[in-house]
Order: structure tokens, then sequence, then C-alpha cells
């Protein structure tokens, strides 16, 4: 375990599609969402301790969250808790936590990660993650896990890389958008295609020389106050600019502009949690189909269903099919599974309407 081995926990998301146990109050990072007794960003933290010295880990998160942070994280030190104080996306959250280690050490290859994702074969993980960790360390490249397709999925990302190329770690030709159906089906036939996880991998060297070409101004606007980075200084200037930073993804400012971008196929199974299908999908099923976290349920010709409770809550189920049923405090979420990309929509409608 090298102490020039970094990484960043992104942490500042609100899961809106996981409503009503996630909430902007209470995101689905901090909530134990598979029952399996560690909340995600735990599962994260440990996952990624197995590689990287735990006090060269940072948590990058809404100052809302800081709280949630250290009560589940006690391994972590405040100061390598970076707070947010607008929610600018991926890009400037990213070049300031480049900016924050660089100063610490120049050497540093960091490795940036969800906080919510599921991730089985952890040692594969471990394994795919020093492979990078060595490239990176060796050559000035900007790097990704990639995932192989298991179906035309519409909701992730692809990586398309060369499909002549036979070694084990393939150049990006190009990032794409959320297909529809039709152009997803395509992208699984002809295998050179990979889902984009959102993990990254790179020296602080190289993703800061990528901003300094591609991202000119936000790398201005950062480096105004790049004395004042781990001083008492920071926290005024940061909540005095940031806001300045233009509202923009790390793909579209960096990975889909440079040309030294290489992406790993991962060996590992992984799901990115994004939605309430997405996390029946992972979970442990009966006879019938169905998923349960926490609840004591019973089921009567009901199939393919999933149900969240708080944990030893009795319920009954019957003649529903491919529905979410999820209790929270005092909301109570009946929905079915193909209707789950409106919940996001829905749980806006239901907290417009208590206000009134």
């Amino acid at each position: 375990m090298s102490s020039n081995y970094y990484a960043v926990i992104m942490a500042g998301g609100v899961g809106s599609r996981f409503w009503p146990v996630s909430t902007p109050e209470f995101p689905k990072q901090f909530h134990d969402m598979l029952g399996s007794g560690d909340t995600l960003i735990q599962k994260t933290f440990k996952r990624l301790s197995q590689v990287v010295p735990k006090e060269n880990i940072l948590i990058l998160t809404h100052a809302n969250y800081k709280e949630m942070v250290m009560t589940q994280l006690p391994a972590v030190h405040e100061n390598n808790i970076i707070l947010e104080p607008d929610m600018r996306n991926t890009a400037p959250c990213i070049l300031y936590a480049a900016m924050k280690i660089k100063k610490n050490n120049p050497d540093a290859v960091m490795v940036v990660a969800p906080s919510d994702h599921w991730i089985e074969d952890e040692l594969q993980f471990v394994s795919n993650l020093q492979r990078t960790f060595d490239v990176c360390e060796r050559d000035k490249v900007l790097m990704t896990l990639g995932i192989l397709p298991t179906f035309p999925n519409t909701g992730y990302g692809y990586i398309e890389f060369n499909k002549l190329d036979s070694r084990p770690i393939k150049k990006v030709v190009q990032f794409r958008e959320k297909p529809d159906y039709v152009t997803a089906r395509k992208f699984v036939q002809s295998r050179h295609f990979l889902w984009n996880s959102g993990i990254f991998i790179w020296s602080v060297g190289a993703i800061l020389d990528a901003f300094a070409e591609f991202q000119p101004a936000m790398m201005e606007l950062f480096n105004e106050g790049y004395d004042l980075l781990n001083t008492d200084g920071e926290k005024a200037f940061i909540e005095e600019n940031y806001s300045k930073a233009e509202n923009i993804s790390i793909d579209y400012a960096v990975m889909e502009k440079a040309n030294n971008v290489y992406v790993q196929p991962a060996t590992f199974d992984w799901n990115d949690l994004g939605t309430w299908g997405s996390l029946y999908d992972k979970l442990p099923k009966d006879e019938n189909e169905n998923a349960v976290v926490n609840a004591t349920a019973f089921f009567n010709n009901a199939t393919n269903n999933i149900v969240r409770t708080a944990k030893g809550k009795v319920v009954v189920v019957d003649g529903l099919n491919d529905y979410i049923i999820v209790d929270k405090d005092d909301i109570l979420l009946l929905y079915p599974k193909k209707k789950e990309q409106e919940i996001k929509v829905v749980s806006q409608l239901v907290s417009d309407k208590l206000k009134e």
C-alpha cells in the first residue's frame, strides 16, 4: 500500500430516485440500502481502504452532510472532508480535490469513485484498481474502469474502445451518451463498448494538466487560491469562489476532450444502484422473485416485487406484481417498477403538495 495512493469518494448526491428512503436531508449513500449492516458510503470506504491508506481517503460532499460523514466514517479525519458550498457537478469538485492532493503530495495518483455503487468480488476490484494505479504512476494518462455490458441498458453512458486493440487496457475512442434501446443493443452486440462506471484514475499531474488545457478558466479560478489550500484560509476562499465555477461534469469538461484516455475493462460485477429496480436486481429473491429488505414479508399471488421497510415490520402483499413497496416514516410508496424513472418527479410533487 503506497503512501502515494489517494482516493476521493464522491458523496454529495441526493439519490432522488430512491425516495422516500433517500431525501435531500438524508441521501441514499448514508443508508444501508442492501440490509447488509453497512451504509453504501461505509462499504465504499472499506473497499477503497484495501488499496489506499485510510489517511489518504478524502470525502467530497455537501456541507449539509458533514456530520453524517463524521458519524459513519470515524476513521476519516475532519481535514479530509471536502465540503462543496454549492453543487456544481463533478468537474469543479474533482479539480478542487486534485489541487489539495497535489499540494500535499505532487507524486500522488488518485482514484475518484462514487459513494453509492454496488461492487461484488472485491478481490477483483482491488486487482483492477492496482493495475490502473501502476499504469498511472508510469504514464501520463487518464483512466477509467469500464463495465462489460450484460444487456442493452439505456440508463448508462457507454465507452467505445478500439475493437482491434488486444491489450488488457484499451485506448478510448469516444464516450457515448445514454442511448435509446436500439442503439444500446447495437453497442452490446458490437462487443467494443463498455458501460461508463464513473470511476476514474490518474496522477494529479495528469489531471491538472488536462484541466489547464481544456478548462483554463476553471483552472485559473482555483489557482488563485492554491496557496490557501490546506490552510485556515481555504474555507473563506472556497465559499467566495466555488460558485463561480462552471456547472459541468468531468466527462464533458475533460474526458471527452482528451486524447490520452484509457479504459480497464472491469472483472468484477457492478451496479450503480441508481433506482429501486437496480437495487432489486442485486438482492436475493424468493421462489416468486420477490426481494425484501428489513421487513418480515408474506406474499400471496405476488411476484417480482421489492419491499423495504423499517427492520422487523410485517408486510402482507396479495395480488401485486412488479411493484416497489417502500415504507419510510410517514410515507408509503406503492409504485410499478416499470415507471420507476418517474419517482424523482413524484417525490417533488408530493413535497410541493405537503407544503401547501
